[in-house]
């Protein structure tokens, strides 16, 4: 079996990309640069991780989304809200139908490769704001995907049932260093510890109860 993987260089994507490596025969990587505040930041760590584990991994440029659609994450946008990440205000960081977008791609790629599976990292936390992070989402768009190839490329969504802290734990079992990976928003030059990101992770590691070795400004 053979698997593409969307991997952003966070902390999700990245256990999924080592659980695919365990899982599959073959895999290959794809990231998405769209614009966001952070895509400079977490896309390097996202390549890191694939030459560590040997595998192929691509970038695809999508700034027409930064100049198109409206969202605080983007470049184009406002300032990044700070607090939970499960509050009414990080709603203004939804870049519209982002990972729509993104599957649609990753699954016309993986029926070019003969690729049988395109795997995302979107888990529990993510559903309370991103629409296209839901189980209903996926399962529509996973129908789609069978219906539009001839391969009938399926999406595996590995962690939607669960939560940071339970992929925290996956990932430290699997030897990943999560200090190689990025989440805050802001895309500064440390992690700033206030954006909803940066909350979720401190919460993710505190919870399972893990060192969380990275540097945050607060």
């Amino acid at each position: 079996m053979k698997a593409v993987i969307i991997i952003s260089g966070g902390m999700d994507s990245t256990a999924a990309l080592y659980k695919a490596c365990r899982d599959y025969d073959a895999v290959e990587a794809i990231s998405f640069d769209y614009g966001s505040k952070h895509n400079h930041k977490e896309i390097p760590f996202a390549k890191y991780h694939c030459d560590k584990l040997g595998i192929k991994h691509q970038v695809v440029n999508l700034e027409f989304m930064n100049k198109l659609f409206k969202s605080d994450l983007l470049k184009s946008g406002g300032n990044i809200p700070e607090g939970h990440y499960e509050q009414e205000k990080m709603k203004s960081t939804v870049v519209p139908f982002r990972n729509g977008i993104m599957l649609a791609i990753a699954c016309g790629y993986a029926e070019s490769i003969d690729a049988d599976k395109v795997i995302i990292g979107s888990h529990v936390g993510d559903h309370a704001i991103y629409p296209d992070c839901r189980t209903e989402f996926n399962k529509a768009i996973n129908e789609a995907m069978k219906l539009g190839t001839y391969k009938n490329v399926q999406l595996e969504a590995p962690f939607e049932k669960l939560r940071k802290e339970d992929i925290a734990k996956m990932g430290n079992e699997l030897g990943i260093d999560f200090s190689q990976t990025w989440s805050c928003y802001k895309g500064g030059e440390l992690h700033c510890g206030k954006c909803g990101t940066c909350v979720e992770r401190k919460e993710a590691f505190k919870l399972a109860g893990l060192e969380d070795k990275t540097q945050y400004e607060n």
